[in-house]
């Protein structure tokens, strides 16, 4: 009787059906329906694309609820919640939930949904995911900064040929092949 309940858990994993994994969209494929997609969103909605602001607008949703002194003390959060303000009513929100979303959805449809920990073989797993949080971290405090996120900065300010967009793009990846030297065992 040990041995039939030890085997259940495998014998139930290998009855699950698992998705086959399709191939990637080809790049330039990918690019151009990216294109396009971008230029809807100005045509339809008057605004690019980008995913921080939508991020930013949900974290002020939760601060409301839980410290309402706070967003009325700072004016920033009290452009987006004070008052009978819903900090989610905005287009911003749903494109950052869509996002989400629709890339969940293409994940399972392509067999490619799983949770996974990608790292170095040298890296232990609470290395690994303190330098996602600290990466992540990094990149929210810098798109505050910057007052839009890669996505947004790239895509919708590269689209208009804003100066300041293509200077922050080159900055990123400046930065990025900056610190690759130094982050490299986490993948090697």
């Amino acid at each position: 009787m040990t041995a039939i309940s030890q085997d259940m858990p495998r014998m139930r994993a290998e009855t699950r059906v698992r998705r086959a994994e399709k191939p990637y969209v080809h790049p330039y494929a990918a690019g151009i329906a990216l294109g396009i997609v971008l230029f809807l969103a100005f045509f339809i909605t008057g605004n690019g694309l980008g995913a921080s602001g939508g991020m930013n607008r949900l974290l002020v949703f939760a601060e409301d609820i839980i410290a309402p002194g706070h967003i009325d003390r700072v004016p920033y959060l009290l452009d987006m919640a004070g008052g009978d303000r819903n900090p989610l009513d905005s287009w911003v929100v749903f494109i950052s939930v869509g996002t989400i979303l629709g890339g969940a959805i293409s994940g399972w449809q392509h067999g490619r949904l799983r949770f996974e920990l990608n790292k170095g073989p040298r890296i232990s797993n609470g290395t690994r995911l303190l330098m996602a949080f600290i990466g992540g971290a990094l990149m929210g405090y810098g798109a505050r900064l910057a007052r839009g996120c890669t996505s947004g900065q790239a895509l919708s300010g590269g689209a208009t040929l804003s100066v300041g967009s293509w200077v922050f793009m080159f900055a990123v990846f400046a930065g990025g092949y900056m610190v690759a030297y130094f982050v490299r065992r986490l993948w090697n």
